[in-house]
C-alpha cells in the first residue's frame, strides 16, 4: 500500500519536498576555496553533531517502537483491536475488528470507518487495476492505484476491502494501517492531513482465492466430452467488488478503470471494455490483456472473466460489436443465436426510445453455468446463467422462449438505467430495476406485437402479484433506508422490481407515451431527479401537475389504496354523480383500524350501458372521500374505474354496479379486465357471492388473459386449501369451469415445422391452450391425465420424443406423478443425456412431481451429495420437491436438516438469492407450521421469520368463512 501526493508541484516519484520542508529551503551562493580551509573545523563539527543525532534519534524510534507495540498489546488485549503497521508483511484486510485511534492531549478523535457508509472525505478518480490470475490453484493476485481527490481535509482514508491478504510497501509516511471488518473497511492513517482539492495516489497489492460461492471474483465450471473445465467471473453487485480489490464499494463514487489480467493463454478473458494491446511472456509464455479505460462508472458494474468460451457475434448499424460467449458445444449449437438476434434489435430499440446511443464500442453477452441471479447487467460484459440465454428452438416452449426474452430486454434496458445512470443509494434501486422490469414488457412488445405484453401479461404477472404482497401489513415502502451493509440485500425484492414497475407504468400513463419519452431522456442527459424530470416535462406542456409530491406518496408509504366508487342522484339535478373514497387496503380487517394513509390517486373513469360506451376522463383523488360529477346516468347505467388497470389501486364498487358489470362481462371487453375479485372478499370488501359470480363466466371465455388471470387466482387458492376439507368441492369447482373450454381448444399437433416456432404460431392461441391444459391435469381432469400417459408411453417405447414443445413440462411432471418407478428412471436418464439447457431444466423439474416420497428423499439427497445434479440445480430441486403435497414436508426437514451445507456451499449468495428460503416455506400455512417456524432459532431462522409467514394464514382462514 502507497499513498501519493499527485498535485502539481510534487515529484513523480514520491519523493517531493513536503510543504514545509520546501518554504525552508532557500537557495544560497556557493563556497570559495579560499573559505575552505577556514571551515574545516566547523565542517568537521557539525558532521560529529549530526552523527551523534542521528544515534540519539535511532535510539529514540527504537524506545518508541517497543513502547507503541506494547501499548498496542495492551489495547488488543482489551479490544480485541489490530496493531499493524510499518512496511511489510501481510495481513488480512478482514482480520479483525479496527483500531481505536488517540492524539496526546485527546480522550478520542473522529473515527469515521465506525460508520456504516465512506465518509466522504475522499473520492476515487480513477483505477489502476492489474491481476494475474492462477486457474490451476484458484487464487489471483494483484495490484491496484487509486487516483484520489480530497474533498474535506483528513487524515484518514477509508475505504472497502473483504478477504484480501495484502501485501504492504509503503511511500510516504502513515501513521497506521487497520482493518475494520465489522464494515468491511480497510483505512490508512496518515501523519499530516490530506488538503482539499489536491489529488493523491494509493497503492495496494493483494491476493486471494477465486472463490466457490457465486460472489466477488468465483469460480464456476461445465462438463464438455468428459473433461471437467472451469471459468472464473465476477459478481459485483451489490457490495461484492470489495472482495476482489480494495475500492470505494459505493454507488456514488463513480470513476473510471484501467484493467490489466495476465493468465494462461488457453483461456480467453474478457471485461466491460475491448482489448487494447496483448502481449505474451518470454518467459513463462502467459497472455496479458491490456482493456481500453471504462467511462465513468460505480464498482459493481467492472466486470471480468478467465474462460474458454467461444463466441458468435453481430454489429448494429452504429457500429457496436455484439458477441455471445458460451461453451463451445452451445455455440456450435446455435443455442445463443436468438438472444444475439434480439440484442441487436434492442439496442436500436432503446437509443430510439431514450434518444441516447449505447455509450461503449462493445457489448458482450456470457453465458455461464451457474450464477446467483438470473442475470448480471455489468456495462460492456452482462452475463447469463444459462437457462435464461440459451435455447434450442426445436425443444423450448414459448413459454421459456418468452421468459428469456424478458431476460435479455431487462438487462439491456440497464445499459442505460443502472449502468449509465445509477441510483446514489441502494435504498433508491426500485427505480433502476423498477424501470427494467417496466420495461421487459415494453421492449418484448416492441420484438413481438402480437404478443401484447404490456396490456396483458404485465397485469397478471407484475401488478396482480405485486398488489397480493403489497396488500400484506408485512409490507414495506417502496423507498427503504439502508444504513448496513446486512440491510441491502433487502431491498432487492418483489416490491422493489415489481411495484417499482407499476409506480413506472403508472407515471407513464398520467403524463403520456411523448411526455413520458422527453422525461427518460432528460433524467439519462443531465442525470437529474426523475421527479424532477418528469415535472419539467409536464410544465413543458403546461400540465401543472407537481409529480414529486403525487410520487412521494407512493414511494414513502407501505402499500397501496382500495378506491370506492358509488353512485349517488342528486335531488335538484337529473345527473348522477359519485362518491370516492380511498383507504389503505390490507388483507384482514382487524389491521385496517386507525388507517390514515391517504395516497394522490389518478382514477380514470367510464361509463356506459347496454347500447354504447363514454369516454373515459380522469379524476384526481386527493382525500378521504370525495364527490365528482360524471354525468346523466340512469338505473341501467354502470361504470368501470382504474381503465386498463393502469393505476396501482384497487377498485370497489355499490353491489348495483358490480351486478351491471357481471352481465356485462359476457359482452362487453372493456369490463373484462375487472379480473377476479376474491382478493377484495378476502379482504373482507366484498360479499361472497360476487367473486363466485366473476369466475362463473370462463367456461364463455376465449381470450388468453381473463384464463391466465383466473388460473394465477385460482393457484393461490389451492396451494391454501390442499389440506383441507374444502379442497374437493374447490378442485370439482374448478374442473366445472375448465371443462368446456379445454375439450373445445384440446391439445397441439405437433407436424413438421411446428416445434418451437413461436415466432410463427399465434401466441395467445398457443398460451391459452397450455393454461387449459394446465389446469385441467393440474386439478385431476380424466381425459387430461390419460392424454399425458399417452404421450409419455410413446415416448418410452419408440424413443423418440413426440411431445409438443409447448407442454412438456406439463405432461413430464403428470405422468411421473401418476406412473410407476420405472417412468421416474427414465427421465432421470434422459435428463442426464439431454444437451439441450430448456429440456434439461423441465426434465429436472419433472422428478420433483413423484408422489413416491422414496424417489424424492432420493432426488434431495443426490442434489448435495453427488455430481449428477449439476450444482447450480440444487436449489431448485428442494424448491420444486416443496411445492409438491407429498414433498412438502421432506423439503422443510431437509433444509432445517442440510441448513449448515448449504450455508457453507452458497454463502450469502443464499440470502441474496432468497427464493430458496421463501419456496421451502411457501406452502407452510398451518397452525403447527407456523409455529414450527417462529420457535425455530438460528441464523436461517431469524430470516425465515422476516418473511412474515403469518399472512398466509390469514388468507386461508378468510376463505374458508366464504
Amino acid at each position: 500500500m502507497g499513498l501519493n501526493d499527485s498535485s502539481p508541484g510534487a515529484m513523480r516519484n514520491g519523493r517531493g519536498l513536503s510543504d514545509q520542508w520546501a518554504e525552508s529551503v532557500v537557495v544560497r551562493p556557493r563556497t570559495t576555496e579560499r573559505h575552505i580551509t577556514v571551515h574545516k573545523r566547523l565542517v568537521l563539527g557539525f558532521a560529529l553533531s549530526i552523527l551523534t543525532l542521528i544515534i540519539v534519534t535511532a535510539v529514540a524510534v527504537v524506545l518508541s517502537v517497543q513502547f507503541e507495540a506494547c501499548g498496542a498489546r495492551d489495547r488488543d488485549e482489551t479490544t480485541g483491536e489490530p496493531s499493524s503497521r510499518g512496511p511489510g508483511g501481510s495481513a488480512k484486510l478482514n482480520g479483525g475488528r479496527g483500531e481505536r485511534m488517540g492524539e496526546k492531549g485527546d480522550e478520542e478523535v473522529v473515527q469515521p470507518w465506525r460508520n456504516s457508509r465512506l465518509p466522504g472525505s475522499v473520492r476515487p478518480r480513477h483505477y489502476d487495476l492489474r491481476l494475474a490470475v492462477y486457474m490451476d490453484n484458484f487464487t489471483f493476485s494483484g495490484e491496484v492505484s487509486i487516483e484520489l481527490e480530497c474533498i474535506n481535509a483528513t487524515r484518514f482514508i477509508v475505504l472497502h476491502a473483504d478477504r484480501l491478504e495484502r501485501k504492504v510497501q509503503l511511500i510516504m509516511r502513515i501513521h497506521r494501517h487497520f482493518p475494520f471488518p465489522a464494515n468491511q473497511m480497510y483505512v490508512v492513517a496518515l501523519h499530516r492531513e490530506m488538503k482539499p482539492m489536491r489529488v493523491y495516489r494509493l497503492n495496494v497489492s493483494f491476493d486471494a482465492a477465486i472463490e466457490d460461492e457465486l460472489l466477488g471474483f468465483f469460480r464456476s465450471s461445465y462438463t464438455m466430452q468428459r473433461e471437467r473445465r472451469y471459468l472464473a467471473v465476477t459478481q459485483f453487485s451489490p457490495i461484492h467488488a470489495r472482495k476482489a480489490f480494495p475500492c470505494f464499494d459505493e454507488p456514488v463514487y463513480k470513476a473510471t478503470f484501467s484493467l490489466t489480467l495476465r493468465h494462461d493463454p488457453q483461456y480467453t478473458s474478457l471485461s466491460n471494455m475491448p482489448v487494447e494491446s496483448s502481449s505474451l511472456s518470454d518467459e513463462d509464455g502467459w497472455l496479458t490483456n491490456h482493456f481500453a479505460r471504462t467511462p465513468r462508472m460505480s464498482t459493481y458494474y467492472l466486470a471480468w472473466a478467465v474462460c474458454n468460451f467461444t463466441y458468435r457475434e453481430t454489429q448494429t448499424d452504429s457500429g457496436v460489436t455484439i458477441r455471445l460467449y458460451a461453451r463451445p458445444d452451445a455455440i456450435l449449437s446455435g443455442a445463443g443465436d436468438y438472444a444475439l438476434h434480439i440484442t441487436k434489435r434492442l439496442l436500436g430499440f432503446y437509443q430510439d426510445y431514450f434518444k441516447v446511443q449505447y455509450s461503449l464500442p462493445k457489448l458482450d453477452l456470457l453465458a455461464v453455468p451457474k450464477h446467483p441471479y438470473a442475470a448480471m447487467e455489468n456495462w460492456g460484459l452482462s452475463v447469463f446463467v444459462e437457462q435464461k440465454i440459451l435455447l434450442d428452438a426445436d425443444v423450448s416452449s414459448s413459454s421459456y422462449q418468452m421468459e428469456l426474452t424478458m431476460v435479455v430486454v431487462h438487462e439491456i434496458c440497464h445499459q442505460w438505467f443502472g449502468d449509465l445512470v445509477t441510483p446514489v443509494w441502494w435504498e433508491d434501486v426500485w427505480l433502476k430495476e423498477g424501470f427494467a422490469h417496466f420495461f421487459e414488457y415494453v421492449g418484448t412488445d416492441f420484438l413481438f406485437p402480437k404478443w401484447n405484453m404490456e396490456k396483458q401479461r404485465f397485469l397478471t404477472d407484475v401488478l396482480h402479484e405485486v398488489m397480493l404482497l403489497d396488500g400484506l401489513s408485512s409490507s414495506h415502502p417502496i423507498s427503504q433506508e439502508v444504513e448496513q451493509a446486512t440491510d441491502i440485500d433487502r431491498v432487492f425484492d418483489w416490491i422493489a422490481y415489481k411495484k417499482g414497475a407499476a409506480l413506472i407504468r403508472m407515471l407513464a400513463n398520467v403524463m403520456g407515451q411523448p411526455l413520458f419519452q422527453k422525461g427518460l431522456n432528460s433524467l439519462i442527459l443531465y442525470t437529474t431527479c426523475v421527479f424532477d424530470s418528469a415535472l419539467k416535462a409536464m410544465r413543458s406542456e403546461g400540465r401543472d401537475i407537481d409529480i414529486g409530491e403525487m410520487m412521494d406518496r407512493w414511494t414513502l408509504q407501505m402499500g397501496y389504496p382500495v378506491v370506492t366508487i358509488s353512485k349517488n342522484q342528486s335531488e335538484q339535478l337529473p345527473t348522477y354523480y359519485i362518491t370516492v373514497s380511498q383507504e389503505h387496503f390490507l388483507y384482514g380487517e382487524e389491521v385496517r383500524k386507525n388507517n390514515s394513509l391517504q395516497w394522490q390517486v389518478p382514477l380514470t373513469v367510464a361509463v356506459g350501458n347496454t347500447s354504447a360506451v363514454c369516454s373515459e376522463s380522469l379524476i384526481w383523488i386527493n382525500n378521504k372521500t370525495e364527490t365528482h360529477r360524471i354525468g346523466q346516468m340512469d338505473d341501467s347505467t354502470w361504470l368501470v374505474g382504474n381503465i386498463n388497470q393502469t393505476g396501482y389501486f384497487r377498485v370497489n364498487y355499490d353491489l348495483q354496479n358490480w351486478k351491471l358489470l357481471i352481465q356485462q362481462l359476457h359482452t362487453n371487453p372493456q369490463v373484462k379486465l375487472v379480473c377476479i375479485q376474491y382478493h377484495l372478499r378476502l379482504a373482507g370488501y366484498l360479499p361472497q357471492g360476487v367473486p363466485l359470480q366473476l369466475i362463473g363466466y370462463l367456461p364463455e371465455e376465449t381470450s388468453f388473459l381473463p384464463w391466465h388471470a383466473a388460473s394465477r387466482a385460482l393457484y393461490q387458492l389451492d396451494k391454501l386449501l390442499d389440506r383441507t376439507d374444502e379442497y374437493r368441492l374447490f378442485s370439482d369447482y374448478v374442473l366445472k369451469q375448465v371443462a368446456s373450454r379445454y375439450h373445445q381448444m384440446g391439445w397441439p399437433t405437433n407436424g413438421p415445422g411446428t416445434e418451437g416456432n413461436v415466432l410463427q404460431a399465434s401466441y395467445q392461441t398457443e398460451e391459452l391452450q397450455r393454461e387449459l391444459i394446465m389446469l385441467a391435469c393440474s386439478f385431476g381432469n380424466k381425459q387430461c391425465h390419460r392424454q399425458a400417459v399417452a404421450y409419455i408411453s410413446d415416448w418410452i417405447s419408440s424413443n423418440k420424443n413426440r411431445i409438443p414443445p409447448n407442454i412438456r413440462d406439463i405432461v413430464y411432471c403428470t405422468g411421473v406423478s401418476l406412473m410407476d418407478e420405472d417412468v421416474w428412471e427414465f427421465i432421470w436418464m434422459k435428463f442426464h443425456s439431454s444437451n439441450a439447457v430448456s429440456e434439461k431444466k423441465i426434465l429436472l423439474e419433472a422428478l420433483t412431481c413423484s408422489d413416491n416420497t422414496f424417489l424424492l428423499n432420493r432426488l434431495l439427497n443426490l442434489s448435495l451429495t453427488s455430481d449428477l445434479v449439476p450444482e447450480q440445480d440444487v436449489i431448485d430441486v428442494i424448491i420444486h420437491v416443496g411445492r409438491n403435497p407429498q414433498g412438502r414436508n421432506l423439503a422443510w426437514r431437509y433444509f432445517r436438516e442440510k441448513w449448515d451445507i448449504l450455508n457453507a456451499r452458497y454463502g450469502e449468495a443464499l440470502f441474496m438469492n432468497s427464493k430458496l428460503i421463501s419456496g421451502v416455506t411457501e406452502f407452510l400455512n398451518t397452525e403447527r407450521e407456523l409455529n414450527e417456524v417462529s420457535e425455530s432459532s438460528g441464523v436461517v431462522f431469524s430470516v425465515i421469520s422476516r418473511l412474515k409467514m403469518t399472512s398466509d394464514r390469514k388468507w386461508h382462514l378468510g376463505f374458508r368463512k366464504v
